[in-house]
């Protein structure tokens, strides 16, 4: 037995929108990149500098996230039957790997211009300007992104998001560092680019906790909320060894019903699709259910008692 939601179209229309989503990113983290960049370079600032290629990992990480959404696109086949759903989880860790290497990168400059000095920053109006207005936009593509992500269920655009959320640590700080400088404080540059790096640090744990979640199969629904619903079903008398794994955005689940051991194979078949049916429908982001028939005896009571008091 097994029940799938045959659901192509809206499959299709959110790998659609999530790519949308992604190429109006893309475009706005590389116009803040050069932005960065080019006036980092023009005032000598290592922290706006770093903000820079930051902003341009952001970019690459949307490039990553394209691809990785175009595989996890494609339909169920032989050697996958369960889709490639996955490969969007893959891209996920692959961004938090550049998360990494854009705090590495940060880092190691920061602490560079700490031991080795150099000419600090030429702090300007127009380096404030430049900050606001590349904030700005960053704070509108995190909040664009993350709420795309939670509503078409995407652990792509979420992890994205939190990476464009690490930008904002990343030039606020810069913002203060450059107040300081201005002040006279010039080794506050190198010092709030140090404090970044680690901030990123802590935004790429996040990213790959949410991935780890997805590869090691956590349970993505509570039990009871399924046996609830299986419960409902007219002529289920048990229910035991209820199991989820998948994306948020596609959940498949797997569990025992017992029914009355007297009714017919073609009656308690009957009752497993509807649970199956049932549960689908009901919980949103399922997409797959596979229900075993037990008879409702003394033998599979005591089992489903037991793995109760186990649990």
């Amino acid at each position: 037995m097994g029940y799938r939601r045959e659901d192509n179209e809206s499959k299709n229309g959110r790998a659609a929108e999530i790519r949308r989503v992604l190429w109006v990113v893309l475009a706005l983290n590389l116009a803040v990149a050069l932005g960065k960049l080019f006036w980092g370079l023009a005032i000598g600032s290592v922290s706006m500098q770093a903000d820079g290629f930051h902003s341009v990992f952001d970019g690459t990480s949307n490039i990553v996230g394209l691809v990785g959404m175009g595989l996890a696109a494609r339909p169920a086949d032989s050697d996958h039957p369960y889709g490639h759903g996955k490969y969007e989880t893959y891209a996920s860790t692959v961004i938090g790997a550049m998360l990494l290497l854009a705090s590495w990168k940060i880092g190691s400059e920061a602490v560079a211009r700490l031991l080795g000095g150099g000419e600090p920053p030429r702090v300007d109006i127009g380096s404030f300007v430049v900050m606001g207005s590349t904030l700005a936009v960053n704070i509108f593509v995190s909040w664009y992104e993350a709420r795309k992500g939670r509503e078409l269920k995407s652990d792509i655009l979420i992890a994205d998001a939190s990476h464009t959320g690490s930008d904002i640590l990343v030039s606020v700080g810069v913002l203060v560092g450059l107040g300081l400088v201005k002040m006279g404080l010039y080794l506050a540059d190198p010092i709030i680019a140090l404090l970044v790096a680690v901030a990123i640090l802590w935004t790429a744990w996040g990213v790959f906790r949410r991935s780890h979640e997805i590869f090691s199969d956590s349970a993505r629904i509570g039990v009871g909320e399924v046996e609830k619903i299986a419960l409902s079903v007219e002529g289920v008398k048990g229910c035991h060894a209820i199991r989820t794994r998948g994306l948020s955005s596609q959940v498949h689940v797997d569990l025992h019903i017992q029914v009355d051991p007297s009714l017919t194979v073609a009656k308690g078949h009957s009752i497993a699709e509807e649970a199956e049916r049932r549960i689908c429908d009901s919980i949103e982001g399922v997409v797959d259910v596979i229900v075993h028939l037990e008879p409702h005896d003394e033998y599979q009571m005591n089992k489903t008692k037991e793995e109760r008091c186990h649990n």
